[in-house]
């Protein structure tokens, strides 16, 4: 059984500022201010690990690569998890260059899977797959273009030898609905990969549900928590506190 659960509070780059989506949709936005403040604050809270996106490049409208590594550097208390936009070497060597721990593969994973295979072969644990679902497929391109079958890029990148995947219900994003416990489960289920559950997430409840979950499944390994925290369902203490 695992005794904890990480937690990875996240920011959401839109255009320069911390910024929550709901169910994954671009004109959703809602701002939440300046990230540089977010990020002390989450550090001060007692963080360990940040989930840094950058939407405008996810949905290939723009790049807050910049902002990304500043804050990377700017903030070397936290262990930084980076997605959004990565599908070449150049802008996944910036991040690891800049002090990414990890980096998170989306879209590339699915368009351009022999570059992804030789990329979690280069480097091991500091890259994760990000599979971000709607029903029985997942998506790229900031969650609009579909892809293929769960089931099938599982067992493609479990071949590939990736170490861990963020699971995403695109229709929980951001919807403070509560996260899809069925999907983690049978993710967990079916790789032996570690495992990050992203989306849904309301109430503490819900990270005690998650821990649940984890009891049965250990290689679920941490929670992605974003908007709950952004309109006080709960503080980053609170949150460190329930998962262990």
């Amino acid at each position: 059984m695992n005794e904890k659960l990480t937690l990875l509070p996240a920011i959401d780059l839109v255009n320069g500022k911390a910024t929550r989506l709901t169910e994954g949709k671009a004109g959703t936005e809602k701002t939440y201010g300046e990230p540089a403040e977010v990020a002390r604050e989450f550090v001060e809270a007692g963080a360990e690990w940040l989930h840094l996106v950058d939407l405008d490049a996810a949905f290939g409208r723009g790049s807050n690569a910049d902002l990304v590594a500043s804050l990377v550097q700017a903030n070397p208390e936290l262990k930084v998890e980076v997605s959004g936009g990565l599908r070449d070497g150049e802008s996944l060597g910036r991040m690891l260059d800049a002090g990414a721990a990890r980096v998170n593969l989306g879209t590339a994973a699915i368009e351009n899977p022999e570059w992804c295979a030789g990329t979690i072969a280069r480097f091991g644990e500091k890259i994760a797959v990000g599979l971000d679902v709607r029903g029985a497929r997942v998506y790229g391109r900031g969650w609009v273009a579909e892809g293929p079958l769960l089931t099938e890029i599982l067992t493609r990148l479990d071949s590939d030898g990736c170490s861990r995947y963020v699971v995403t219900d695109v229709s929980k994003d951001g919807t403070l609905t509560g996260p899809n416990l069925d999907l983690l489960a049978r993710v967990c289920e079916a790789t032996p990969a570690k495992v990050v559950a992203s989306g849904g997430v309301s109430t503490l409840g819900d990270l005690e549900a998650l821990r649940d979950v984890a009891a049965q499944r250990p290689n679920l390994e941490g929670v992605i928590v974003g908007k709950a925290i952004y309109e006080g369902r709960f503080t980053v203490e609170q949150a460190l506190k329930t998962l262990g």
